[in-house]
């Protein structure tokens, strides 16, 4: 275990970020497997959804909900997307193809795909907001499965054992299905189990770096009215499933691009994205942004 007392506090703050972004489902990595969902109870939280889709604050037909208990954070979001089903199936069974949405977001560093091996494994940096050696990030290694792929549905996960400063049981997971206008509903999981190292490392973080930070959820009224959004860390995680559902999107949208254009395309579409989500999501320029991950991208190439 690693000692906050050896640890300067921007570190394990960097550190604890860099843990907040890459959630784990709360629960063991075998029980996770064990889930089986299919593509009829997919598309039934579709109909169940449908009004929230329909009319919500988000712009488009979205659904967020999350969820925090004394060692669990989760937060899941629920989306059409105007994106064809082969589309999403055929960039989301190649575990490559993820490392190429994975870097759009801020805090990726890096990320690999090891080929010829079972399971194949994903291997990822991840840290600051700003451009930094992978010598100062946090490396993590996910397991990459697939639960099902067939025609109308795909279910796969990224799965990791430890994260930084006391979470563990990583996950990542994204199930879609195909529907019948040609469009596609989206699922995306995102959440962390942590221990006491881990809550004190997020009540410095809440105290300084994530001060004032908000969420999408709002809070209760005594009018009746929306409550002012939430903060904390629950807060940070919705904020950063949004930033990997808005990649997802973003590289779905770049597809028929010609491929030399799809990684700056993916970048700018991502960027404008999330800028129409500013109160919770904006964190750096777009000049800023687009130079950062210019240099990781190349980095990755080499």
């Amino acid at each position: 275990m690693i000692s906050l007392l050896r640890i300067k506090p921007s570190k394990w703050l960097a550190l604890l970020l860099a843990g907040l972004l890459w959630a784990a489902s709360g629960q063991t990595v075998a029980a996770a497997e064990a889930e089986a969902p299919t593509a009829a109870a997919l598309r039934a939280k579709f109909t169940e959804l449908a009004p929230q889709l329909a009319n919500n604050a988000f712009g488009r037909p979205l659904y967020l909900d999350s969820t925090e208990s004394p060692n669990r954070l989760q937060a899941d979001i629920y989306a059409l997307v105007e994106h064809p089903f082969a589309t999403v199936r055929e960039s989301f069974s190649d575990p490559a193809r993820w490392c190429d949405m994975l870097i759009l977001h801020l805090n990726t560093k890096y990320c690999r795909a090891a080929s010829g091996k079972a399971p194949v494994v994903i291997s990822v940096s991840i840290g600051k907001k700003t451009y930094e050696e992978l010598s100062a990030a946090y490396p993590v290694q996910f397991s990459y499965s697939a639960k099902a792929s067939t025609p109308e549905y795909l279910d796969v996960s990224l799965l990791a054992d430890k994260g930084p400063l006391g979470t563990s049981d990583y996950s990542i997971r994204l199930e879609t299905v195909a529907l019948a206008n040609g469009k596609t509903f989206l699922h995306l999981r995102y959440a962390y189990t942590y221990n006491f190292v881990a809550r004190i490392a997020m009540q410095a973080y809440l105290a300084t770096l994530g001060r004032g930070k908000m969420g999408f959820t709002r809070g209760a009224s005594q009018s009746g009215s929306p409550g002012a959004y939430i903060e904390g860390v629950r807060a940070a995680v919705e904020r950063n499933t949004m930033r990997y559902y808005l990649a997802i999107d973003a590289y779905l949208g770049a597809a028929s691009t010609p491929a030399a254009q799809q990684f700056e395309k993916r970048l700018q579409d991502w960027f404008s994205a999330t800028e129409l989500y500013a109160t919770q999501l904006h964190e750096v320029e777009r000049g800023a942004y687009l130079d950062m991950k210019h240099r990781e991208y190349l980095r990755m190439q080499q």
